[in-house]
């Protein structure tokens, strides 16, 4: 599944320079379900919580509409020059991203309500509850919400484990099922896409 659809050097070199620095990006297989939902969605407007050195960027950027904008927040000044390098590389103009520095539950009250086809969840795993809050107010009816790691390394599955990630990652994973205002789906690729669209 990893393997279907290789990377291009642009997204190996992102790769390779963000977990140098200790990213982990999302793998090759959920790199290309966000693409595909960005095509699907003909995304004009994409948010991104966790830069991932520019890897989820590059693959959600190459299915979004040729006039769209990916809005990048990341807490981390070092990632967010890796992903602005990253996307230069794979040949995207500096007028396709807006990248913000901060805290994700700091800069997402500042961002408009019901302006996004998409929400991508990457970064802390114990906010993830607040970030589900967060999308629900920034997407547009019919609009996505996709949270990266939903599996959390098996750990999700294994009743035992009750550390504050994985507690809160089941968390949004219960929101989101019993939410009547979405369309869950979790994707086994990578280690775990969780995704909803919001009802109109």
């Amino acid at each position: 599944m990893e393997e279907y659809l290789p990377e291009d050097e642009a997204l190996l070199n992102a790769r390779r320079l963000g977990e140098e620095v200790g990213a982990v990006p999302i793998g090759p297989a959920g790199g290309a379900a966000l693409r595909f939902l960005t095509a699907v969605l003909d995304a004009r407007t994409v948010v991104e919580i966790g830069s991932g050195c520019g890897v989820s960027g590059i693959w959600m950027l190459r299915g979004m509409r040729s006039d769209g904008v990916l809005t990048s927040v990341d807490l981390e000044v070092a990632n967010q020059r890796l992903a602005k390098d990253a996307y230069a590389a794979a040949g995207f103009s500096p007028s396709r991203t807006r990248m913000i520095v901060g805290r994700a539950l700091d800069v997402l009250p500042r961002l408009t309500d019901g302006a996004y086809d998409m929400v991508f969840c990457d970064a802390a795993k114990q906010e993830y509850p607040e970030y589900l809050t967060a999308a629900l107010r920034l997407l547009r009816p019919g609009g996505v919400v996709a949270f990266d790691n939903a599996l959390w390394h098996d750990r999700v599955a294994d009743p035992a484990r009750r550390d504050p990630e994985t507690l809160a990652i089941r968390e949004v994973g219960r929101l989101i099922r019993d939410d009547d205002r979405l369309v869950p789906m979790l994707l086994p690729v990578g280690d775990g896409l969780l995704c909803a669209l919001k009802r109109a």
